[in-house]
């Protein structure tokens, strides 16, 4: 490697308000962004390239939190490396606490499905093995992982490996990040019983064993075993249908299902699971090719059976694991709430006898599901501002009636690229122009405030965002003649934007020619229905494909618009403050933003 030069596609370099140094570890790139903070690629004393996951502001300053991520990571450190990326540092003291582990240089589970589609059958198996093996020496430790998922599951050279084992409970138990009716993980993957209306039992690891079920499902098929159009739905299938397991066939699929079950006393433990894997008798073919691909997959498998088990430490039986009235469900970048309604009081979980064949859970049952979801920020990012005046220029094009809503947004179900709440500073954050007479603050809302007429983009993510994306966000009109702005295919200062008035919504183009001006390509009316102003809120939704943007509020169609700029295609999403045509130079101007959530559109 050419000295400074950073590893991996995945590293992407450090952001101006990033620091530089974390302990005795020096920063030298960015790996990801998740529920707990953002990591790092770092380099010790000795030139050792390392993971270095600093926990983000609001958990720093949780006592509660720099506890239980204190008992957790002195347990993840028991844990040995068959199959696992090693916990190596940790400091819960430091003004912003971190966790130091293994620096596993390759793609995840998730990553490697989304791009070239479901495993081979000798992938597969090595991935099966793989999170197995890991499971059985978390389990053996005495942890619980609590969110294994594809994303957690890194495709390295020599064997896969899981991160992020263990860590989750500090998280879910905190005052900081959850309330008495919610819990974390990540609703493709939670077992059933997380979902009882009376959680008198503590987790146990055969919640990590269903986990292990749809990921491996997932990564033969590419789809989750209990895909739904939304997480309520998704949970719904979890509790009352079988898995889908189209795609895998043999063994593998039986010993898929088998870990599926919905009591947790019939599924298989993870010890049971590696030994069936690695016999011969699921696939042997398979199973040889697995690890002649991965040289150093067999000899973590027989040293991970090799491992005492013991009894994990069973988990605190906290409030958080309920269903009323809503159910968390958090991925790297964020924590997802979803109201379901809940099971009768008389579904409580069967005491459990003794004999392990005879034992049944008791299924809750889900009564009526609906969606809303309210998404969370869950990282320290500090973002550049990108900023430039801009004005109408030319003739309105004609204005398009809206139509009668008959066509209406479908969200999708897997974790968004990009989200959060904007309800504090995350991927978005404060920004102010004294010359400028213009800010983005922070009220439970991110606010976005002019005091003259003009243009003024918020602080936010540098993500590069597909060209064909779907994004939502609510917005709020809090000052008479104020316009939400959402910028999207956004490089530097030329982009598309989209503009939503009381009266209006344009879609135009920022900055053609370098003039910097706003070119209105279409205009909808929204006629008899205007937006209103505060506390009134809109949900809008943009879909791009190819050249046309489709405009929703509230999730029904209002039109589609043209993209006329070929060159304009993957950049980032912004959101700011414009104002409605012919509006006084003075202000103030206003408008409010909650709840943002992009994903690749489909």
């Amino acid at each position: 490697m050419v000295d400074g030069a950073l590893p991996g596609e995945r590293t992407q370099p450090l952001r101006k308000a990033d620091p530089r140094t974390l302990g005795d570890y020096e920063l030298v790139g960015r790996l990801g962004e998740g529920g707990m903070g953002t990591v790092y690629l770092a380099r010790t004393g000795g030139g050792v390239l390392v993971a270095v996951k600093m926990v983000r502001a609001d958990l720093a300053h949780d006592d509660e939190f720099r506890r239980r991520f204190r008992s957790e990571v002195n347990r993840a450190r028991q844990v040995p490396p068959f199959c696992t990326a090693e916990v190596i540092d940790a400091d819960p003291d430091h003004e912003s606490p971190y966790l130091v582990v293994e620096y596993v240089d390759g793609p995840t589970l998730a990553e490697v499905v989304e791009q070239r589609g479901p495993l081979t059958s000798a992938n597969l198996h090595g991935v099966a093995i793989g999170v197995a093996t890991a499971l059985t020496a978390i389990h053996g430790a005495g942890v619980i992982h609590r969110d294994l998922k594809p994303r957690n599951v890194l495709l390295a050279p020599g064997s896969p490996k899981v991160i992020d084992f263990g860590i989750a409970r500090a998280m879910e138990a905190t005052s900081a990040n959850t309330r008495t009716d919610q819990m974390v993980g990540t609703v493709a993957y939670m077992a059933p019983e997380r979902f009882a209306s009376d959680a008198d039992e503590p987790l146990t690891p055969a919640a990590d064993v269903f986990a292990w079920g749809g990921v491996v499902a997932y990564a033969g098929t590419g789809h989750t075993p209990f895909y739904a159009d939304s997480p309520p739905a998704m949970a719904a299938r979890i509790l009352t249908q079988p898995p889908k397991l189209d795609g895998l066939s043999g063994p593998l699929r039986d010993l898929v299902a088998h870990a599926l079950e919905k009591d947790p006393a019939n599924r298989p433990s993870s010890r049971e699971l590696l030994d069936l894997l690695i016999s011969g008798k699921q696939r042997p073919a398979a199973t040889a090719a697995a690890f002649a691909d991965q040289p150093d997959l067999r000899a973590a498998a027989v040293e991970a059976q090799a491992v005492t088990g013991v009894a994990p430490e069973p988990s605190v039986s906290l409030p958080t694991l309920s269903i009323p009235p809503g159910l968390v469900g958090y991925d790297e970048n964020s924590i997802v709430t979803v109201p379901i309604s809940a099971p009768p009081a008389n579904t409580r979980p069967a005491p459990r006898p003794v004999d392990r064949q005879g034992r049944r859970w008791a299924m809750p049952a889900l009564v009526a599901v609906f969606v809303t979801a309210l998404v969370a920020g869950a990282v320290l990012v500090a973002m550049e501002l990108r900023k430039d005046d801009g004005r109408d220029v030319g003739a309105a094009p004609p204005t398009s009636p809206a139509p009668t809503p008959l066509v209406t947004i479908s969200t999708p179900t897997e974790p968004p690229r990009v989200q959060d709440t904007l309800r504090r500073p995350a991927l978005w954050t404060a920004t102010e122009y004294a010359e400028e007479t213009a800010k983005c603050y922070f009220a439970d809302a991110l606010i976005a405030r002019r005091e003259r007429a003009g243009v003024f983009k918020c602080s936010g993510p540098l993500d590069e965002i597909p060209a064909d994306m779907h994004v939502e966000v609510t917005a709020r009109l809090n000052t008479t003649g104020s316009c939400a702005a959402i910028w999207f295919r956004n490089n530097g200062k030329v982009g598309y934007q989209a503009r939503v008035c009381e009266k209006d919504i344009y879609i135009g183009l920022h900055n053609r020619d370098g003039d910097g001006k706003i070119k209105v390509i279409k205009t909808f009316s929204l006629g008899d229905s205007p937006l209103g102003l505060a506390p009134a809120a809109v949900r809008i939704g943009l879909i791009t494909r190819g050249e046309s943007v489709e405009v929703y509020r509230d999730g029904a169609l209002i039109g589609t618009a043209p993209l006329t700029e070929r060159r304009l295609q993957e950049g980032r999403v912004l959101l700011g403050i414009y104002n409605a045509r012919d509006v006084p130079d003075i202000g103030p101007y206003e408008v409010a933003y909650t709840d943002v959530k992009i994903w690749d559109a489909k």
